[in-house]
């Protein structure tokens, strides 16, 4: 319980259908700030829902696994010129690995979340299946990906069939008090612009100056520190191209301290390779097959050809899309699609830029 509207509601409908449900509070991060996911504010909301609801809440603390596991891994990708999201990261080691044991451990029979997402068990499969939400405009399946069978069989998603309007009805009706509470747009252990200084309190070189190159190779001046700057990114970037266009960051050679820029065409990307593959069914598909896939949360789908590979018992992929796209970038997710169910996905290592010229030698782009 976050001490939002969602896991708030995904509690109470919980008790609605008998359960005998606990509320657990996540101590994640010492330093936020009022606005955080970890602030007094956001403990305080929750144990008043699930007094409430009158049911238990008790605050966890997994600071020390969050900063392992999340926050350090984070700022050393993104000081290496990725672009991480450390929501992915929270929800695979945080909530469905330490959370979940300790769950269990303690003799619950099942860990509940507030997300947007489904789960349904295939009896002719004889296996469990990860599904969007009913409410698309509010779908976290892209986040979920990471999921395996033996953590589904102990997973409840309980507003994962509700829209986000009838999520706030439900709580208006039962009283609560963050029936109308806005959502957190930041993350929870940064605000805003904040997440540059966690990087560069890591690791110092990444606020430090350096060439901004032009495509074609030219050196337009310098930026800030690359812990500014993750590709796809615009805003930041003054200096126009030599045909008066606007430029987006292309690629970050952190050896090199550089910023490569150009035109947003120079961004289309035609296929990648990923890593950390994981597959929902747990089944490893012996041919390639095509898919829709995301490469970003609520992007728009595409059309791809996924081919994974298994090598000392780990998985990987590479993925070529139908049609060129915008901002696929090292370190996001691309997740794959049937319909509604997630195939799985995995972490973006290179990238082939379609039309990066070969002599801009940048080691996380696959020339």
């Amino acid at each position: 319980m976050s001490g939002g509207v969602d896991s708030s509601v995904a509690a109470a409908v919980l008790v609605e259908r008998g359960f005998n449900v606990v509320g657990i509070t996540f101590k994640l991060w010492g330093k936020g700030s009022n606005r955080s996911c970890c602030s007094l504010e956001a403990v305080m909301d929750a144990r008043s829902v699930a007094y409430k609801l009158g049911i238990p809440h008790y605050v966890w603390n997994f600071e020390e696994e969050f900063l392992r596991q999340v926050v350090d891994v984070f700022a050393k990708e993104y000081a290496s010129g990725l672009t991480p999201n450390p929501c992915l990261l929270c929800n695979r080691y945080i909530k469905f690995e330490y959370f979940l044991r300790r769950a269990l451990a303690l003799g619950a029979d099942y860990i509940a979340t507030g997300h947007y997402a489904r789960i349904a068990f295939d009896d002719s499969a004889g296996r469990f299946k990860l599904l969007r939400a009913i409410d698309k405009s509010k779908d976290q399946s892209y986040a979920l990906y990471m999921l395996t069978q033996d953590v589904m069989r102990f997973l409840l998603l309980p507003i994962g069939e509700m829209r986000k309007e009838d999520v706030r009805a439900f709580a208006r009706r039962l009283g609560l008090k963050v029936a109308e509470k806005e959502e957190s747009q930041d993350l929870c252990f940064a605000m805003d612009d904040e997440h540059q200084s966690v990087v560069i309190e890591r690791y110092p070189s990444a606020g430090a100056k350096g060439p901004l190159i032009y495509v074609d190779g030219s050196i337009l001046g310098m930026h800030r520190g690359i812990a500014y700057y993750t590709v796809g990114q615009r805003r930041g970037i003054s200096i126009r191209s030599p045909s008066g266009k606007p430029l987006y960051v292309v690629a970050i050679d952190p050896d090199a301290k550089a910023v490569i820029v150009g035109e947003r065409f120079w961004l289309e990307v035609s296929e990648a390779e990923l890593s950390d593959v994981n597959l929902v069914s747990g089944e490893i598909p012996q041919e390639p097959f095509k898919c829709t896939v995301m490469h970003r949360y609520r992007s728009k789908e595409s059309i791809a050809t996924v081919h994974i590979i298994k090598c000392d018992g780990r998985l990987s992929a590479f993925v070529k899309w139908e049609e060129p796209q915008i901002g696929v970038a090292p370190g996001q997710a691309v997740v794959f699609y049937n319909g509604d169910e997630v195939l799985g996905g995995g972490k973006v290592v290179r990238v082939r830029l379609k039309n990066l010229p070969r002599h801009i030698n940048i080691k996380t782009i696959l020339n």
